[in-house]
């Protein structure tokens, strides 16, 4: 383990490196070539440039990355700097007040501690968590109403709205919204919380949203989804087990998750310009693991594991932090709670340094799936 993971980033912009333009505007999806396979992350949205260097990684592509995502499916991000935040805290209540543009709102959390002093690391949580295992384990559990911040429909209600009503985006970058105004809630109110050592989770939806808040926050440590599928870490492009979980369903069954840009992509998901390993892969060097149940019966863990989790790997090995994304494989189905404890050994090792002899790349029952990102063969040295 490294010491301080953003010792593998670079020490600012390099004058010895020219960055591709990003589009603008952005194309549309009849602009993009279809890609049957994953999506080559190193490759540039002009289509013909490709990713040198794991310093141009950082300082090019990653940027265009967090461009697209936010084009494509999560509409743009709110300036956070607009933002005023206040917190109280009562015993175990903690309230976050967030004011923009003359309006304010406000997100309740619970917070549950370990036994003795700390400070503890700390897991923020929506939906549900098996908050004994990482009690015991040392671990602080947060959580808040995530449908609070934002209901889990298109009625545009809920605290985020009350902010931001109008706006182009998904409830998933909402949800994310949530829980990074709950860490500045912890960082201002809870010492008792090493706020440096942050992991976020959720099952389901709820997955897809843990993935979103660890994108869009480089003060999350390790990313958590849990049986996440499709418009989370399960691919777009290939669907291997569960019940079919497909952009052209997710959308059409709950069209609000994510923003109105990846509706022109509906019929024609292999024009997309990423797949889920690419939104893995944007978040390294950061932890990453990925959570699925063998016989989840609705997400796509065989997919998951062979296509998404492998592919984004080659990403974090070209960065230098290949043990900080895992894949943990548990026997149960979608969203049991074992899970939780399932990946707790590879959370336990970001954010405690606890030591491990599980193997968290061991993908059984299933093998990794190659000719799904055939690009690797031929990535970069990522000198």
């Amino acid at each position: 383990m490294y010491e301080n993971i953003l010792d593998l980033l670079p020490r600012g912009p390099s004058a010895n490196i020219t960055c591709p333009p990003i589009p603008n505007p952005m194309p549309k999806a009849a602009d993009l070539p279809a890609v049957k396979t994953m999506p080559d992350p190193f490759l540039y949205l002009d289509g013909k440039t490709r990713v040198q260097s794991k310093e141009e990684w950082f300082q090019c592509r990653q940027p265009e990355i967090m461009k697209l995502l936010q084009e494509y499916q999560y509409g743009y991000y709110p300036d956070h700097s607009q933002e005023t935040i206040t917190a109280t805290r009562s015993g175990t209540k903690l309230d976050v007040s967030i004011a923009v543009g003359g309006k304010t709102s406000k997100i309740s959390a619970t917070l549950n501690l370990p036994s003795g002093s700390g400070p503890f690391p700390v897991v923020i949580a929506i939906g549900g968590i098996d908050n004994k295992a990482y009690l015991n384990a040392g671990i602080a559990v947060v959580t808040f109403d995530y449908g609070s911040v934002a209901a889990d429909s298109n009625s545009k209600t809920g605290s985020f709205w009350t902010l931001y009503s109008g706006k182009d985006i998904g409830v998933l970058t909402a949800w994310a919204w949530g829980f990074h105004r709950v860490l500045d809630g912890i960082e201002s109110k809870v010492p008792e919380i090493d706020a440096t050592k942050v992991g976020v989770t959720g099952c389901s939806r709820l997955g897809k949203a843990a993935l979103a808040a660890g994108l869009f926050d480089k003060r999350i440590t390790i990313t958590m989804p849990a049986c996440s599928g499709v418009q989370g870490a399960g691919p777009y492009r290939y669907s291997l087990s569960g019940q079919g979980e497909t952009l052209e369903n997710s959308k059409s069954g709950a069209g609000w998750w994510t923003s109105s840009g990846i509706s022109q992509f509906v019929g024609k998901s292999t024009q997309l310009p990423y797949d889920s390993h690419t939104i893995v892969a944007a978040i390294a060097p950061r932890a990453v693991v990925l959570e699925q149940g063998q016989t989840d019966q609705f997400t796509d863990s065989k997919g998951t594991a062979t296509v998404t989790f492998p592919a984004a790997k080659v990403v974090y090995n070209f960065v230098g932090a290949g043990d900080q994304l895992g894949m943990a494989i548990a026997p149960g189905g979608h969203c049991d709670m074992g899970g939780y404890a399932n990946m707790l050994p590879f959370v336990a090792k970001v954010l405690k340094g606890t030591p491990t002899t599980r193997d968290f790349n061991d993908l059984k029952p299933w093998t990794a799936m190659p000719e799904a990102y055939p690009w690797a063969s031929n990535a970069p040295r990522g000198t």
